[in-house]
């Protein structure tokens, strides 16, 4: 029998991770801080601080005092942290690292991140094919908006846990290799994105770790229509819906920076002063956080 507590056909060792997941759980976004000198040179004693918290939650938020518009704090941030494989996609620098900000131009201002407005739950690069999984992701704040621009954070494995105690079933219907599907995409700047299948659910029988593709969205997306995944995606929306404890609300100040293996997250609205502008740097990597 696989020892991965995400096996369904695993009671025992789901029995014993999850007593361990709940009794770890961090109540609030505060205990997830982790006050570093450097980010781009932490030393041992803060790597390991920050790895603990990963290993616990799936995320941990480093607060430190470099404040440079300088996406080369994130290139020298994830490899202390084996992430080493970006995911360069099209709208992000030529250094493969994104610039999370309002844009007056095109393409990105038809994008909803690089507006002002609010993102929905979501796991990053739910659309990406199998081989461009985005397992890990830092988001770096160098200004933050005047106000709003918040995010609630959920790691994917309560997210997994609660809604298997509610009901196996919906962790079953969710882990079909064709629960979720994204339509292809014809864009003039871009070119095509295939359509792409795939599960909510996934584990690696490999390393035993669990991974969530997932977007709240409603448009531009395809949920099989069979009963069983109908009730399951009912099922996580009203989970994300309520003001649950294992919910926890953030707001990266300048300095400051989310580290994670991709969990569930949104974003809420912001604005900005007629001087300044909300300006977050984004890594997506196709690795998962070395010894998480």
């Amino acid at each position: 029998m696989n020892s991965s507590p995400f096996d369904l056909h695993n009671a025992e060792a789901y029995a014993a991770w999850r007593e361990r997941k709940l009794e770890q759980a961090p109540q609030a976004a505060e205990e997830l801080i982790v006050e570093v000198r450097d980010p781009r040179a932490l030393s041992q004693a803060e790597r390991d601080e920050l790895l603990a918290h990963v290993r616990r939650c799936n995320m941990v938020v480093y607060a430190g005092q470099l404040h440079d518009e300088d996406s080369g704090i994130l290139r020298m941030l994830g490899p202390q942290f084996g992430l080493h494989r970006l995911d360069a996609n099209w709208l992000a620098d030529e250094d493969g690292i994104s610039e999370i900000k309002v844009s007056s131009g095109e393409p990105r201002e038809s994008y909803i991140p690089y507006t002002n407005r609010p993102i929905k739950w979501h796991t990053d690069g739910y659309y990406n094919p199998p081989q461009r999984t985005i397992r890990g992701m830092v988001l770096h704040c160098v200004r933050s908006a005047a106000e709003g621009g918040g995010n609630r954070l959920l790691d994917h494995e309560l997210a997994y846990l609660l809604l298997r105690d509610e009901n196996p079933e919906y962790v079953h219907a969710l882990m079909q290799p064709d629960a979720m599907t994204i339509p292809e995409r014809v864009d003039e700047s871009d070119g095509v994105r295939l359509e792409q299948a795939g599960p909510v659910f996934s584990w690696d029988e490999e390393t035993g770790s669990l991974h969530m593709r997932y977007t709240a969205r409603t448009r531009s997306i395809l949920w099989k229509q069979d009963a069983a995944t109908l009730a399951a995606v009912a099922a996580l929306e009203k989970l994300l819906a309520i003001d649950s404890p294992y919910i926890l609300h953030a707001r990266l100040e300048p300095g400051m920076g989310l580290l994670c293996n991709n969990v569930l997250h949104d974003r809420a609205a912001f604005s900005d002063d007629v001087d300044t502008s909300r300006l977050l740097y984004r890594a997506r990597y196709l690795d998962r956080i070395a010894g998480s």
